[in-house]
């Protein structure tokens, strides 16, 4: 296949190009249907006996020419090894078939896809299928392994929900924000801060709450980041019976059991 212009497919290229069409079923149907009315396919003409489409040579989809037009117009030094869309403008300016723009934009199968190629050297392909063999095993293991964190990592999860209006504290540990609570150390500070109430349940997983009016961070958190806050139910200790005004205890037994006097004659 040579060119005159860039553009420009010599005659010679198109020989036999009738019969191909003819034997695509749906360009034959075409064909007829312009043979009956002119104007009956929009966008195609019959020039000469052979199909155009917008002034462009229609050629089948599957015609072994789109071969011969992409190595010319891109492998070549004519083509230059250009990118998809120069290549495209190119082709499209001369030719057309049904998914033209797809397949142009193809990659070479043997650079990219690594189409098997078989080396004159037995020990070479004995060995490539061997590798083969343990990268399959090795994907294998990689899922078993994935399929038993997954459930074990599951065993610890619950599922949470929170009610508008309902307490919780915020985790914000990992975050230095002064606006919620000022601390001198803050590697001793809390975990959690808070409580605060829920004003809204955004979606699944995320909560509005009502942080003080001077914080200025967004009050939208993830519900991993909360915590519900119940409030105690003890009920309260008594004080010891024996304890006297100044708050010292005085113990009395329960029972004597024996008695016996010292020296001076005293219990």
């Amino acid at each position: 296949m040579q060119y005159v212009h860039i553009t420009t497919i010599q005659c010679e290229a198109w020989e036999g190009l009738e019969e191909e069409v003819q034997s695509d079923d749906r360009l034959k149907l075409v064909v007829q249907a312009l043979l009956a009315d002119l104007c009956s396919q929009e966008g195609f003409q019959l020039k000469g006996g052979r199909l155009y489409h917008e002034g462009r040579i229609v050629i089948p989809k599957n015609s072994p020419r789109i071969s011969w037009i992409l190595h010319e117009f891109h492998d070549t030094a004519v083509g230059g090894h250009s990118g998809y869309l120069r290549t495209y403008k190119k082709i499209v300016g001369v030719v057309y078939w049904e998914g033209m723009r797809k397949r142009i934009q193809e990659t070479p199968p043997v650079l990219v896809r690594g189409d098997a190629q078989v080396s004159a050297v037995d020990e070479v392909n004995k060995l490539t299928a061997e590798r083969n063999v343990m990268i399959r095993e090795l994907q294998e293991q990689l899922l078993k392994a994935q399929d038993v964190m997954r459930n074990q990592a599951n065993k610890h999860r619950r599922e949470v929900e929170y009610e508008v209006g309902d307490m919780v504290f915020l985790k914000i540990q990992p975050y230095k924000l002064k606006k919620l609570a000022k601390r001198v150390n803050q590697k001793l500070s809390p975990r959690f801060y808070g409580p605060y109430e829920i004003l809204q349940k955004l979606g699944a997983v995320a909560y509005k709450l009502k942080l003080p009016e001077d914080t200025r961070v967004h009050p939208v958190f993830h519900v991993s980041l909360l915590k519900k806050a119940v409030a105690p139910n003890v009920e309260p200790q008594p004080l010891p019976s024996c304890m006297n005004e100044e708050w010292h205890l005085e113990p009395v037994p329960e029972e004597v059991r024996e008695t016996r006097r010292n020296e001076s004659g005293e219990f």
